[in-house]
């Protein structure tokens, strides 16, 4: 079988990694003893039914929240005991796509792309060059000029994306960005993911609900012709994804961390119940 949509990066190379994390609200155990590492150039998609953990992960990787025990690695550093100071040096190399895209309204879409290379201090020439060519990727051009209300929910999502990836992050993390999104729009941003993960090599964690998105993500990888075109194709039996796993949460503990192929395949009951329940997507 032959392997495709690798990364140029080290594969070995963990740019997160969760060493036995715990966290807790008074009672109420939210993650216990998680372990996981996501490397340079993957998507680990983190699946799991509402309140079972998943979105808490994504906190704690941006320091928004505190684990009680457990480190939490990225890049190699352990950053639980970082000030807010070197957790914004962190913070730098991430960006977040959040279920309602959180954009500015007041802004237009250029703006809303172009806010955080001008905190940066990037020149203009800069700026545009870079939000110009994130517009592209998204399939946005024609919208540089409008603003928020005008847009879709789905739209908004995907100007979420190119502001994301606006001043190139390492990492990106997508928080259930397909929620309450039709079929075909929610089939856009997946596509947008897949396009990140393979052709900008960029490591993600992909947190959903949605057996949908969990079919697309792991079956479609993106490839560039030698024209510059940019080719969706889908996995067959003489090809496999190696850059796309999956993590399942149940209760705060991870009862699963593996390929789709072992998803699909697993005579767990919890695992099974996800796997062949109807979503109506």
């Amino acid at each position: 079988m032959m392997n495709v949509a690798t990364t140029t990066t080290d594969p070995q190379a963990a740019r997160i990694e969760f060493r036995n994390v715990c966290l807790a609200f008074g009672d109420k155990v939210v993650l216990n003893g998680v372990n996981f590492r996501v490397h340079s150039g993957e998507m680990k998609v983190v699946l799991g039914q509402s309140g079972s953990g998943k979105s808490t992960i994504l906190r704690l990787l941006l320091g928004l929240l505190k684990p009680n025990s457990g480190e939490i690695l990225i890049n190699g550093e352990e950053v639980t005991q970082f000030d807010e100071e070197a957790l914004n040096h962190v913070r730098q190399k991430m960006s977040i796509v959040f279920q309602e895209g959180a954009l500015f309204d007041s802004l237009s879409v250029y703006e809303n792309i172009a806010y955080r290379p001008r905190e940066l201090g990037w020149s203009e020439e800069k700026i545009d060059a870079h939000v110009q060519r994130v517009l592209s990727f998204a399939r946005l051009g024609e919208l540089a000029d409008s603003f928020p209300d005008a847009l879709s929910g789905g739209t908004r999502r995907l100007v979420a994306i190119a502001r994301a990836m606006v001043d190139n992050p390492e990492i990106i993390l997508f928080d259930e960005p397909t929620v309450g999104l039709d079929p075909p729009t929610a089939h856009r941003l997946c596509e947008a993911a897949v396009r990140l993960r393979d052709l900008e090599e960029v490591t993600s964690m992909f947190v959903t609900h949605r057996l949908a998105d969990v079919r697309y993500l792991a079956s479609h990888y993106a490839v560039k012709q030698a024209d510059g075109a940019v080719e969706l194709l889908e996995e067959n039996d003489r090809l496999c994804l190696t850059n796309t796993k999956f993590l399942m949460l149940n209760e705060g503990k991870i009862v699963f961390d593996g390929t789709d192929e072992q998803l699909w395949n697993s005579d767990d009951r919890y695992l099974r119940a996800f796997t062949h329940e109807d979503t109506g997507d």
